[in-house]
């Protein structure tokens, strides 16, 4: 056979982190998700990992690993999320590329990535180098191999990029039809001039670098690509195969590859279930006689290329203009506010370039005499931002300190490149892609910058805040309210900016709330309780202690010492003073209890500006999802006395609403509302009991049905769905026992409301991956009579029924 067909998403999400807590904090756009990254996993990432193929009954008939079929690359800042947060995903993601290396003669499917998607045409050759290095390594500590091939951030490309990638061994890039100038066979004199024509895609081409350096390119099918992503190619998985087959070429000898690629949220996030059209379109292909499938290291190993090729520098994917769309006004936007300008985006990128020439500069003289080669300690760096342990910063130090180093200059040394990173971060693409500099990506970019510049104050003196906010006087925005760059950063940048007496000021604040008694991490922060003590009054409390806090990043510590006044509700007064000491803390803990147990909060407020100076935190100083955790905290205690109130009122008054049922009254809407709600509550606490009273869930359930109501509500879907997920978990361990099954199922019958928000993807993935090992075993022992096989049999159908799942 010599068609082959491969298909290729380039999955990626910009770093979210907040840099100076390195974890994602609340983005209220992604409602009703935490965040974008939470959002996207869950519409894309997630379901391409266990994606559905349908019968025509819409029943489930196999639940496959699209990225095991498909070519993939995923940003490294991504999968660094993933890890953390979804190692579900993390771990079929890595495991569909050892699967696909049986597949296809050894060649893994996923594919490098520079490192946090800078434009690399636009980069110095510096910052270039390490993107290259930087992803390289990642991919290698995540994948255990070496990519043969690696994505350039919007395809823009540039020769140098290409000459320092096949410097380090990557073997080939993609790029888009039309970044193809001019093409010849391989031992011929003349070049084929395109003029303007999109190349042949259905081989691959060489391109000549410098000296005797060459890069393999493959050019995706442009016309299909742009269909996926912007058409309706995803609607129809049978449709999407047919498409990628009748793009062969009918009359061309020797093999050809159809392939396209495009961003990887097209399949899930921007097209719903285009997951699901991708696996019909994968399993059509691999099913049938037409072609192969493939991906690009395979083919290119079978079939090197004949023909070399010019490439248009300075070109990308997504801006007709070349690179224009992340230096300046070129037009290319997102068309969602027709008539506002991009003029920021060249004082932006002008700011950054300033920025980071001054940190080159101030990085190479505060690192002189502690590093050996302080550029080659950043490319290097990657290794600690992969492994912070303790063994990895020895290591680390043994390679490139230029002589033993104190405590002190061992964190001067991982400030410095902590700074670096902050100014390589600062470049990601989409601050320049969207709209206006006030968009959530470019005030992103515009917060690794402050922290850069941060850790350059904090690493000798060097402040260019000023001059970077002048820089960003020029940058007009398109939202009045915000002006321009240098408000904007004003607004939404300073705000944000924290350094470690901030950090105890959340942890003295939310101190009332949570048990700090011993070792919790904040972030990227280790707070340690020195002291932690708390007295109670009613709904008041006054907690005092010390605490020490030390970054996982730079190993800067602090002690603190802190006091904290709870009013009740959300009256919060707290002061926080460094204290390495401890020495008045004794004298400073027991005044305040004697006067918080005489009931003398005002004594007790001058007692915290005698000791620690101010009074003035508040919650106004938590991070912004312990300030939501809080608040969530301080309502619940009202909700509860809600609950008290209605439950009171239809106890009291049973009679009353009963008869009124019987009469064929109406109901006054407001005892609805509070009937439901009470109902509910007591629902979610049958359901999270450690161990499910079914009987007692069925009883509210029947309680419900009897008010004509149904069991709804997010919260009461997630719990729902949580407790079967973790009753399938149990069964995935014992798959055998249909006491178990029987359990699921009459769980699942109270919530089959096919409007119901529960979600039962990990069930389904589990339900299904139990037929897949042990349904026909069980079978057949049913059928030979086995009583317990029998019945499993029989209630492993009914679950599968409610789940979709065809048996």
């Amino acid at each position: 056979m010599d068609k082959y067909i491969c298909i290729h998403g380039h999955f990626y999400q910009p770093p979210r982190e907040n840099p100076w807590l390195e974890e994602v904090e609340a983005e209220n756009s992604a409602a009703p998700f935490h965040d974008w990254n939470e959002r996207i996993t869950s519409e894309c990432y997630a379901p391409n990992s266990a994606s559905r193929i349908l019968d025509s009954q819409k029943k489930i008939i196999d639940i496959v690993n699209n990225y095991s079929k498909m070519s993939f690359d995923f940003g490294p800042t991504l999968l660094s999320w993933l890890a953390r947060h979804r190692p579900d995903v993390y771990e079929a993601v890595l495991q569909a590329d050892q699967d696909s290396r049986g597949r296809f003669s050894g060649h893994g499917s996923a594919l490098g990535q520079a490192y946090n998607h800078m434009i690399m045409p636009l980069a110095n050759s510096r910052d270039k180098r390490t993107q290259i290095i930087w992803g390289i390594r990642d991919f290698e500590h995540r994948f255990q191999r070496r990519p043969e091939g690696m994505w350039l951030p919007e395809t823009a490309v540039d020769q140098e990029s290409l000459e320092i990638m096949a410097g380090e061994g990557i073997k080939f890039t993609i790029l888009s039809p039309r970044q193809a100038l001019a093409m010849r066979r391989i031992g011929e004199q003349e070049w084929v001039d395109l003029n303007g024509k999109e190349i042949d895609f259905r081989m691959p081409y060489v391109c000549p670098l410098g000296g005797s350096r060459t890069m393999n390119v493959f050019f995706y099918d442009g016309p299909a690509s742009h269909d996926v992503a912007f058409g309706d190619l995803l609607k129809d998985g049978r449709k999407f195969a047919s498409r990628l087959l009748a793009d062969f070429a009918g009359k061309k000898e020797g093999p050809q590859l159809v392939h396209i690629a495009t961003d990887g949220e097209s399949y899930g996030h921007h097209n719903r279930f285009g997951d699901m059209a991708l696996a019909y379109s994968l399993n059509e292909i691999e099913g049938g006689n037409e072609a192969r499938l493939t991906v690009y290291g395979e083919f290119l190993e079978k079939f090197p290329p004949t023909h070399e090729v010019k490439i248009a520098w300075n070109s990308s994917w997504s801006c007709v203009h070349g690179v224009e769309r992340w230096r300046g006004d070129c037009g290319c936007q997102t068309g969602r506010h027709p008539g506002w300008k991009q003029g920021w985006r060249a004082p932006l990128r002008e700011a950054m370039d300033w920025l980071r020439d001054e940190l080159v500069s101030h990085f190479e003289g505060a690192a002189a005499g502690l590093l050996n080669d302080p550029w080659s300690a950043r490319e290097d760096y990657i290794g600690l931002v992969l492994d912070r342990s303790e063994p990895a910063r020895q290591a680390f130090l043994s390679r490139h300190a230029a002589r033993d180093l104190s405590k002190e200059e061992h964190i001067l040394v991982l400030r410095l490149l902590e700074m670096q990173r902050c100014a390589m971060l600062m470049y990601t693409s989409c601050g320049w892609f969207f709209d206006d500099i006030s968009g959530l990506e470019s005030v992103q970019i515009l917060k690794y910058a402050a922290r850069a510049m941060q850790l350059a104050r904090e690493t000798g003196g060097l402040d260019r805040e000023g001059g970077f906010v002048r820089r960003l006087k020029k940058a007009p925005g398109n939202v009045p309210e915000y002006g321009d760059g240098a408000s904007i950063y004003e607004h939404f940048v300073k705000p944000a900016v924290v350094d470690l007496l901030s950090f105890g000021a959340h942890f003295a604040v939310s101190s009332p709330f949570r048990d700090y008694s011993e070792e919790v991490s904040i972030g990227c922060f280790t707070a340690r309780s020195l002291a932690f003590e708390q007295w109670r009054d009613g709904p008041k409390s006054l907690t005092v202690g010390r605490v020490r806090l030390v970054s996982g990043l730079t190993l800067e510590d602090k002690t603190l010492r802190y006091a904290v006044l709870h009013s009740g509700d959300d009256q919060v007064m707290a002061g926080v003073r460094q204290d390495e000491d401890g020495r008045n803390y004794g004298s400073m803990s027991a005044e305040m209890r004697k006067q918080f147990q005489k009931n003398k909060a005002a004594a007790v407020i001058g007692l915290i500006d005698k000791y620690l100076g101010t009074h003035d935190y508040s919650l106004d100083h938590l991070f912004r999802d312990g300030r939501a955790k809080v608040m969530n905290q301080v309502l619940q205690s009202s909700l509860d006395e809600l609950e008290f109130c209605f439950r009171r009122i239809y106890e009291n008054r049973s009679s009353v609403w009963q008869a009124m049922r019987e009469m064929k009254i109406p109901l006054p809407e407001s005892f609805i509302l509070a009937v439901k709600a009470m109902l509910t509550a007591d629902l979610r606490r049958a359901l999270n009991r450690d161990k499910p009273d079914l009987e007692e869930t069925e009883r509210l359930a029947d309680e419900f049905k009897k008010w004509s109501l149904a069991p709804g509500g997010a919260e009461l879907a997630s719990d729902a769905g949580r407790r079967i997920e973790n009753l399938m978990a149990g069964f995935s361990l014992d798959p055998h026992n249909p006491d178990i099954l029987e359990t699921i199922g009459r769980l699942l019958k109270l919530f089959r409301d096919p409007d119901s928000a529960l979600d039962l993807w990990k069930s389904q993935n589990i339900l299904f991956s139990v037929y897949r090992d042990i349904y026909a075993g069980m079978e057949k022992k049913a059928d030979g009579g086995d009583e317990t096989a029998r019945r499993w049999v029989e209630k492993f159908g009914e679950v599968a029924g409610i789940l979709g799942i065809k048996v």
